[in-house]
């Protein structure tokens, strides 16, 4: 019995000592290790600033970018629109087409575009002007080609910032991300508030699933699916899709997610909000269940050597079918609407 007992206390000490020395960093992504710099694109009119290039290609391979348009005298929170230019490449040069979506009484931001067979599908955040808590929610229109006009769902927004979440009521319902899911439904993940956390909420990744593209679609009963809230810290700007038999989400880290969980979060009064550190990339086997995630994309001051700025809003660009490009929102001292990187020998 002694020795039995003094070979079990040695098993807990090798455990404790094997537990205690595991690697808790967060791993470089192989998504992030296949990331080519590429160049500053779409430089905004003079009185005016561009953000969140949401890229696709059409039938004939020409390049579509729809992106947020605000005016400087303005906020976007109320006076942006949507836009619409295309190139021949990535690269560029590219061409204004025209306003896709603007409002005197609503403001139109963060737009997401995918196509599910002949139909495109645009994703966007939606902000009425004329309510007086102005609460941001989501909207989503279609069109049969990008060269004709779009039509907005009859359940628009058709995610809201009210109603229930579990015990908890929704405040807040903005950037979208649109996939078809492995058993063809339609989900769209999204950035979600609500009141739980007084006085200051929490941003953390939710769901929302639906039969038809156009709605009504119904919030996942077990949101939401990523938080941290708990750690009073936060991610936003999810970008999300299905490739290869596996769900992937890539996320702006807003407030040092990787540094706690590292085991070394940032002092809250050191948080510097906003995409000002590398992105994230978590990869699921049902869209539901994430776990941790991995370094997604590095900054641009690694990619360019600017001086840092807020590298946000991640979109991949498709060609046949797999990932070519990374584009990304940014402001450094290029005043471009941000920049893509070139996705080379990810599978």
């Amino acid at each position: 019995m002694r020795q039995f007992l003094k070979l079990s206390g040695f098993v807990s000490v090798l455990l404790m000592f094997i537990f205690c020395s595991q690697d808790s960093s967060i791993k470089e992504s192989s998504f992030c290790k296949s990331l080519v710099p590429g160049k500053f694109i779409l430089e905004a009119n003079d009185g005016w600033w561009n953000w969140c290039m949401a890229p696709i290609y059409d039938e004939e391979g020409t390049l579509h970018v729809f992106m947020s348009s605000i005016p400087d005298s303005g906020s976007w929170t109320t006076a942006s629109k949507i836009v619409h230019f295309t190139a021949n490449s990535p690269e560029g040069p590219y061409q204004f087409v025209d306003t896709t979506f603007s409002s005197k009484t609503a403001s139109y931001h963060n737009p997401q575009i995918s196509k599910v067979g002949d139909t495109y599908v645009l994703v966007y955040l939606l902000r009425d002007n004329s309510n007086k808590s102005n609460p941001q929610q989501i909207g989503i229109a279609t069109t049969k080609s990008l060269n004709a006009p779009w039509v907005e769902s009859p359940h628009n927004p058709i995610i809201r910032a009210a109603g229930k979440m579990g015990e908890d009521n929704i405040t807040h319902a903005s950037n979208p991300t649109f996939l078809v899911d492995a058993d063809g439904k339609f989900r769209i993940y999204y950035k979600s508030m609500t009141d739980k956390y007084k006085p200051k909420p929490f941003r953390e990744i939710s769901l929302a699933i639906s039969e038809n593209i156009e709605g009504p679609y119904e919030n996942y009963k077990a949101n939401p699916l990523i938080s941290y809230a708990d750690r009073e810290i936060d991610i936003e700007d999810p970008y999300a899709f299905y490739y290869k038999g596996m769900y992937y989400m890539i996320v702006e880290d807003r407030m040092g997610v990787k540094n706690a969980l590292e085991g070394n979060p940032i002092p809250k009064d050191e948080i510097k909000p906003g995409g000002n550190r590398p992105g994230l990339i978590y990869q699921s086997k049902d869209g539901i269940n994430w776990g941790r995630p991995e370094v997604g994309y590095q900054t641009n001051t690694f990619y360019f050597g600017h001086e840092l700025a807020r590298s946000e809003r991640p979109h991949i660009l498709w060609k046949d079918g797999k990932p070519e490009c990374l584009f990304l929102a940014c402001h450094d001292k290029d005043p471009s609407a941000g920049f893509f990187l070139k996705i080379n020998g990810w599978e």
